[in-house]
């Protein structure tokens, strides 16, 4: 089967899926990380090379105040009781996205959990959190932009390879499939660079009821589309698509 070398995944839906069961909505979120847990589980079994999830962008701090202090004790919880499994499976941790508005303990436990899985050979598992493409792209073209003033970097060398260097993700393949749960069908702002070319595969289901099933069937999705990348198509790739 062909399998994506890097999944991406807009994790929508988990305040819905508490509301039809008329709880609060902190208890959507709390089902997510275990819907979390198992795609990063099936992920690392099946050898997939990079896994990204969209956990909270630089937008939902305009969410309900109390909604996003449970969030960041959710975060912190979390992290604190995950890194061990994680780094028992081989996986390593990261995180991206503009990190500095978060609580100083919140940005230690996410430095400490990425020091520890840093040499792990297993799934690239990053968190993207306080993230937007818009602010990727943004923050790239300012670091390039100090090279330039700084003598580093020639006005003319500042290109597509040159800024894609120095984005969140930029040791890692483009994703070659996005998910997005909920039934939403936007990409939100999330990784709008690297998605230039990557398969997008939308599903009704929210996100605390995604699970390896699911998962099974966006991979089959995945694997019976030709990606051609702006290429003419082979002849038998003629007829379908």
């Amino acid at each position: 089967m062909n399998l994506p070398r890097h999944i991406a995944i807009v994790m929508d839906g988990n305040g819905r899926w508490a509301q039809s069961r008329r709880r609060p909505r902190s208890f959507g979120h709390q089902a997510g990380v275990k819907a979390a847990r198992e795609v990063v589980r099936v992920c690392a079994e099946r050898r997939i090379e990079a896994l990204t999830l969209f956990a909270f962008s630089s937008e939902n701090w305009n969410r309900p105040a109390n909604e996003v202090s449970r969030l960041m004790d959710l975060f912190m919880r979390s992290l604190n009781r995950e890194v061990d499994e994680l780094h028992g499976n081989k996986v390593r941790l990261r995180f991206i996205g503009d990190l500095a508005a978060f609580s100083p303990d919140l940005r230690h436990g996410m430095i400490l959990s990425e020091r520890k899985t840093a040499a792990n050979p297993g799934l690239n598992l990053s968190i993207a959190v306080n993230y937007g493409g818009r602010w990727d792209v943004a923050q790239a073209a300012q670091k390039l932009a100090k090279r330039v003033s700084q003598g580093e970097l020639a006005p003319e060398q500042v290109d597509e390879r040159s800024l894609q260097s120095e984005f969140a993700l930029a040791d890692l393949p483009s994703p070659d499939l996005l998910i997005r749960t909920g039934g939403e069908q936007r990409i939100s702002n999330f990784l709008l660079w690297q998605l230039a070319y990557t398969e997008l595969y939308f599903c009704e289901t929210l996100w605390p009821d995604f699970g390896p099933a699911q998962l099974q069937l966006a991979l089959d999705d995945y694997a019976s589309r030709q990606r051609r990348f702006g290429r003419v198509p082979t002849p038998k790739q003629v007829g379908n698509g």
